[in-house]
């Protein structure tokens, strides 16, 4: 089990991930997959805001990944971030959201994030609303109906971990 940050190198199989999500989940409120070129901007974009992008390993494979990206995109709001997780399907249920999540909060911490915001997708699995407790998160709130994704309205859970 390795934690690492995330390279180039690592975009296909991150991209395969997410696309899964896309596709068959109300985990994203994305509906189109993005493509290789956007990974790469969404990456660089990433990077140059200073903020975490990880992967964990199994047996030498991408089994999941996270980042923080800016909550909003006015200055005042630069020290709050907002946190994605995300498992390969066939690693769900090995703990690499327990590996993932520890290691992007203390990264954040440690360039200068004060606040983390998870808006999770009230889909009726409670993993991630528990991975998220588990590691400090409050519940902040609750956005009735704002996503519409395979024929249904989506609530989204908010919640928060602070530095």
């Amino acid at each position: 089990m390795t934690v690492r940050p995330a390279s180039v190198d690592d975009l296909p199989a991150i991209a395969d991930i997410y696309a899964h999500y896309v596709a068959t989940s109300v985990a994203t409120f994305e509906l189109d997959v993005p493509d290789r070129d956007e990974w790469q901007r969404r990456h660089a974009a990433i990077a140059a805001a200073r903020l975490p992008f990880v992967v964990t390993e199994r047996d030498g494979a991408v089994a999941g990944y996270a980042y923080c990206a800016p909550w909003k995109a006015r200055p005042a709001y630069r020290a709050t971030v907002e946190d994605s997780v995300y498992v390969a399907p066939s690693a769900v249920g090995t703990g690499c959201g327990a590996e993932l999540l520890p290691a992007l909060l203390d990264m954040s911490r440690a360039v200068g994030v004060r606040q983390v915001i998870a808006v999770i997708a009230d889909s009726g699995d409670e993993a991630s609303v528990r991975l998220h407790r588990r590691f400090g998160f409050r519940d902040a709130g609750r956005l009735e109906r704002v996503g519409y994704k395979h024929d249904r309205w989506i609530d989204t859970v908010l919640m928060q971990w602070s530095a």
